[in-house]
């Protein structure tokens, strides 16, 4: 198997060999991001200069809804509330997008906030680009469940040596 393999397993699948658990691949990255090889720094670049120009052609985009309303004479308050509007849902999108990089998110809470976090499609965008600065998204929170992974699968596959009955009782 290469190390750029794709196919899901999660953090506590094992190998077709048996040989433990095997990393669990990220978007973009695969699981390049185990030991950084196979254009991983590539895929990071590629990841922040994509995430930042999309948001700024969203922002773009977004620019053109705004002199659409100001061009239709709605008023200044319906123009109000819709900039307040994607700067809310913007910040939340940001936050939730963040704090799915370091634990995984609530499902539930996750389906309820879809909309709002599609009107903040920007916040995620401005997310990933500041996270693949430092890392590939999600790099920590995988390393983190991969290494569990590995102390548990040595755990339960270590021998134990002796003869158990020969051992002292407390």
């Amino acid at each position: 198997m290469s190390a750029d393999d794709s196919t899901p397993a999660g953090p506590a699948g094992s190998t077709a060999e048996g040989l433990g658990p095997r990393p669990e691949p990220l978007r973009f990255f695969g699981t390049t991001w185990l030991n950084h090889d196979h254009g991983y720094t590539a895929r990071r670049i590629a990841v922040a200069v994509g995430s930042l120009a999309t948001a700024v052609a969203s922002c773009l985009v977004l620019r053109l809804a705004y002199e659409g309303l100001q061009i239709a004479a709605i008023g200044g308050f319906v123009t109000l509330l819709m900039v307040v509007m994607f700067a809310i849902c913007s910040a939340m999108a940001f936050r939730h997008t963040w704090d799915g990089f370091t634990r995984r998110p609530d499902p539930d809470r996750h389906a309820s906030l879809r909309g709002l976090l599609t009107i903040g499609f920007v916040g995620s965008l401005l997310a990933y680009f500041f996270r693949s600065l430092t890392e590939a998204p999600g790099e920590k929170l995988h390393r983190e469940e991969y290494e569990e992974a590995r102390k548990q699968y040595e755990k339960r596959t270590t021998r134990r040596s002796g003869n158990p009955r020969n051992r002292r009782r407390a």
